[in-house]
């Protein structure tokens, strides 16, 4: 019984405490455990602590590496390289000054398991259930002499801030230069701990880490595509990366992009003007970058955001665009109306993307359960709220002649209501890297959709290419 008590008590602060409170998490499970009157304690608090050491169940003692509380390096449990491994995603870094090993600032950067689902996170909480990463806690392959994987649900932060359902750390990169110059969705947000400047491992090294043999395909996106946009005449589309690059295809013209720029946060968004001759960027803070015969009309760059944005539209006009932030929150500018919006309202899960009506006079929200919202002259049509899906929404797109709206999964799915017409999907057929975005032809009958890698899968619309 008291093993019991004392092994829930320590699973559940482990998963919801960071690194650095095993002893705050000892006293806890010290005071916690006790049972009915006139019993004594059922754990003094030296044995309480003991069982918060277990580590993932294992038999490992308080004075072990697996039980200080860091995460295993991902050298020693991925084949001896230095990167993330396959399945994992860079979510944040911290930074040890006065290393010997690199004559200076050591960096270490976290990777974490992706979600294969969505379930836990949401209201304000960034982590899915352990059933949904796929990670196995525990210690690493040198048993208690090895630092724990898989087990934390901690995030800094800095990193790939665009994806905002994340798993526990499976590991952790160590280099001797700063993070953004090896993923550039890093940030150069600080954060400092000191002690571990003198960590080691046989293989760790002075570099950026060598591509490993999962590595991305496609040279020109590093796989890290987000957004995508469309010409008035649907002659053509183009393609923005996490990192600010601009890839253009049949009739859209390159107007420019942020290659090579250092971006305090990553590209989440991108639309196009109502001439076609220009378009605007979105970071995830709400900088606009604005190109061609696109107008700047304001951002939210350098201004508090309760959550990230995650998406804008333009109006029918080009003179004005909205952006949405994860938790629904709109932020309008030049000739954008505001309508409304679902900040500060509660949400099952977090806002992914919007789309403007034909009129500009409305929007709609999609949640990455497929929950619409929709305000102005936006009608609500059906979503796929409550409704079991394969993978989570990642966008919406509209079928102005149609009066429709489809969504779109991360594994291709596609969902249409109202009168968008259906043309087909990638559900159920395998994909290299995962879609992460939908636009419509400018009658609504057909639609493309692009992956993380650069991809395009077109329906009843015209393929006019791809990056290599």
């Amino acid at each position: 019984m008291s093993t019991t008590l004392v092994d829930r008590a320590s699973t559940f602060l482990a998963s919801r405490l960071s690194r650095r409170s095993f002893i705050s998490r000892s006293a806890v499970v010290g005071s916690a455990v006790a049972v009915g009157s006139g019993m004594d304690l059922l754990l003094r608090p030296g044995t309480a602590y003991a069982a918060v050491c277990t580590c993932a169940n294992t038999s490992c003692g308080c004075g072990t590496t697996c039980c200080a509380g860091f995460s295993e390096f991902c050298c020693s449990i991925n084949g001896g390289y230095n990167y993330c491994p396959s399945g994992t995603v860079m979510g944040g870094w911290w930074k040890a000054d006065n290393s010997s090993y690199c004559g200076g600032a050591r960096y270490y950067m976290d990777c974490h398991a992706s979600c294969g689902c969505t379930t836990g996170c949401g209201n304000g909480w960034g982590f899915c259930e352990p059933g949904c990463d796929g990670a196995n806690c525990g210690c690493g392959p040198d048993g208690c002499d090895s630092w724990v994987t898989g087990c934390f649900q901690f995030r800094y932060g800095q990193c790939n801030q665009q994806i905002d359902c994340i798993g526990r750390i499976v590991c952790r990169v160590v280099a001797c230069v700063p993070p953004w110059t090896i993923d550039p969705t890093c940030t150069t947000t600080l954060a400092v701990d000191n002690s571990t400047a003198e960590m080691n491992a046989a293989c760790w090294t002075p570099a950026p880490p060598a591509p490993p043999p999962t590595t991305c395909g496609s040279v020109q996106t590093d796989c890290k595509v987000t957004a995508m946009a469309v010409t008035p005449d649907g002659g053509g589309y183009a393609m923005a990366t996490a990192f600010g690059r601009v890839l253009v295809f049949g009739d859209f013209a390159y107007h420019g992009d942020l290659t090579g720029q250092t971006l305090d946060r990553p590209i989440v968004g991108m639309a196009a003007t109502a001439t076609g001759a220009g378009y605007w960027l979105v970071a995830s803070d709400g900088g606009i970058f604005a190109f061609g015969d696109a107008a700047f009309h304001g951002s939210m760059g350098g201004l508090p955001l309760d959550q990230p944005i995650v998406g804008m539209a333009a109006t029918p006009t080009g003179s004005g665009y909205w952006l949405v932030a994860s938790d629904g929150g709109i932020f309008a500018f030049g000739d954008a109306a505001f309508h409304g919006s679902m900040g500060g309202l509660p949400l099952n899960q977090p806002i992914v993307g919007m789309a403007a009506t034909p009129t500009g006079a409305g929007y709609w929200l999609v949640a990455s359960d497929g929950g619409i919202f929709a305000f102005g002259d936006a009608a609500f049509h059906g979503s796929m709220g409550g409704l079991p899906l394969n993978q989570p929404i990642v966008g919406v797109s509209v079928a102005p002649s149609a009066g429709g709206y489809r969504l779109v999964a991360s594994d291709g799915g596609i969902f249409a209501f109202g009168g968008a017409p259906f043309a087909g999907s990638m559900g159920g057929q395998p994909l290299v890297r995962p879609v992460v975005a939908t636009v419509s032809t400018p009658t609504g009958s057909g639609y493309w959709m692009v992956a993380s890698d650069g991809g395009v899968f077109a329906f009843d619309a015209p393929f006019l290419g791809s990056p290599a």
